[in-house]
């Protein structure tokens, strides 16, 4: 039995791999913001903060870690915590790191974001592609990633770059997509739809996560679906196979984008400067690395991740309209300005 860390052992991602750990026999040690709602009897969830120093000391000092899911991070449109997200995500990769290395912990698995990027590539990006985030968040995980590096002599860490992550109950931003479609509204895009935009498979990441256990070194590998249609292939496979009677309408860049960027500004848009540039480029990863050195093979493609994941919305919306106190992939996001849109549709 092999004894982890997770922060973030209550969000999104992190439940899902915590419970692929602890199925194969595994001893889980989680810290997260929110509560967690999952028990095990190899399960210790604690309720904390990754930048309070003593309480990360403490959580070493009392457990032998083989390795840490360093997965913990606040998202920019998480507006109730946003002021915390630098210190959250850079002085909190931070603390991890470190407490790692006085405690002889060998190995960190640190999950990146697509987010280092906003701007539209006709190929596929690869590991040696310049990052240039223009939001917070993104400088956050750009910043977290030379914080580890700045340690490889010490600790090795690998570094997923991930794009959406997909599966059942995921929420967010996407939520407000979930909610067109299931109630048979028209899906307003952003240009012509023939982008391309990757998704990863929560548990294809999981699966990634525990191949990075074996591999020596500090590196940085993407990560993603392979066959990535256009949007409007994707939405077109949610809404048929989904059932829903919604579909597709188009804006032009040239009217609605500058629209978006007012929008966000005046705070009445859930999405920042990443997401009405990205909404209408193309941005797939090259995953050739991930595949030849940890041998690793995505499993689904973005269809299917998107109809799982709107099929658990539509069965369990009620409930998950009520939530409270979760991360913010675990629950709704606010639609602002878009309801406006959402009305005329």
């Amino acid at each position: 039995m092999s004894c982890f860390l997770i922060t973030g052992g209550a969000g999104f991602f992190g439940s899902i791999l915590k419970k692929e750990l602890l199925e194969k026999g595994h001893k889980c040690v989680s810290i997260d913001l929110c509560p967690d709602p999952d028990k095990h009897e190899n399960l210790v969830s604690i309720l904390g903060d990754i930048r309070d120093k003593e309480q990360v000391e403490k959580i070493f000092s009392e457990n032998q870690f083989d390795a840490v899911f360093h997965l913990a991070a606040m998202l920019a449109h998480d507006r109730k915590r946003i002021n915390n997200l630098w210190t959250s995500n850079v002085d909190g990769t931070e603390i991890i790191a470190d407490a790692c290395i006085r405690h002889n912990v060998n190995k960190l698995v640190f999950t990146s974001s697509n987010c280092l990027w906003a701007k539209n590539f006709d190929d596929p990006v690869t590991e040696d592609e310049e990052p240039n985030p223009i939001e917070i968040y993104g400088k956050s995980k750009l910043e977290g990633e030379k914080i580890l590096f700045t340690r490889k002599d010490k600790l090795n860490s690998v570094i997923f770059r991930c794009p959406t992550i997909m599966d059942e109950g995921r929420l967010g931003l996407l939520s407000i997509l979930f909610e067109f479609i299931d109630e048979n509204r028209k899906l307003w895009m952003v240009g012509d739809g023939n982008n391309r935009y990757q998704f990863i498979y929560a548990k294809d990441l999981a699966n990634a996560c525990e191949l990075a256990l074996n591999y020596q070194g500090t590196t940085v590998f993407n990560i993603g679906s392979d066959n990535v249609k256009t949007f409007n292939e994707v939405y077109s496979y949610v809404i048929k196979h989904g059932e829903s009677k919604s579909r597709l309408a188009h804006f032009p860049k040239w009217f609605i984008i500058p629209c978006m960027k007012l929008a966000s500004k005046l705070g009445i848009s859930p999405l920042g400067p990443y997401q009405y540039k990205m909404i209408a480029s193309t941005f797939v990863f090259d995953t050739s690395k991930i595949k030849k050195e940890l041998g690793f093979q995505p499993t689904k493609t973005n269809e299917e991740m998107l109809l799982r994941a709107y099929e658990f919305y539509h069965q369990n919306r009620k409930a998950i309209e009520h939530r409270t106190n979760v991360s913010a992939h675990n629950e709704c996001a606010k639609m602002g300005v878009i309801r406006l849109l959402k009305w005329l549709s």
